[in-house]
């Protein structure tokens, strides 16, 4: 974590980025310290959201190469959050993207997008402000 806080705007983006992946990470410790340290409010949402979209872009394709059981099986996603994901994205369609900042949901909803072959073009506009 001291690493990416130490590279200010590229730690942003690295951490926002691996925050919208599947895996485990948590951007807010580094937005937070690099706020109070001085760097521009406005970059540093900017880089998050930068970061946050291609994170979830990764998941999409991830979903859209190599499917559901690579991704519960490779990637660990928990059976019940990846059921949960595909139910809410079967029920609200491409809608269901805007949930994609809610914690334990949101990222397996992404990866369900690819899943399901969701509409690609729709898909970014969604997930810029997680």
């Amino acid at each position: 974590m001291s690493s990416l806080i130490n590279i200010g705007y590229m730690g942003m983006f690295l951490s926002a980025l691996l925050a919208a992946t599947i895996l485990p990470f948590s951007s807010e410790v580094v937005l937070l310290t690099l706020y109070t340290n001085g760097l521009s409010p406005v970059f540093l949402l900017l880089v998050a959201s930068l970061g946050n979209v291609l994170g979830s872009l990764i998941n999409y394709a991830l979903g859209y190469r190599y499917g559901e059981i690579v991704a519960t099986r490779w990637l660990r996603v928990n059976e019940s959050s990846f059921t949960r994901a595909q139910n809410t994205f079967t029920r609200w369609g491409q809608w269901s993207l805007f949930l994609c900042w809610v914690p334990i949901v949101g990222d397996p909803i992404t990866l369900v997008a690819g899943v399901l072959r969701s509409n690609f073009s729709f898909f970014p506009m969604q997930c810029r402000n997680k």
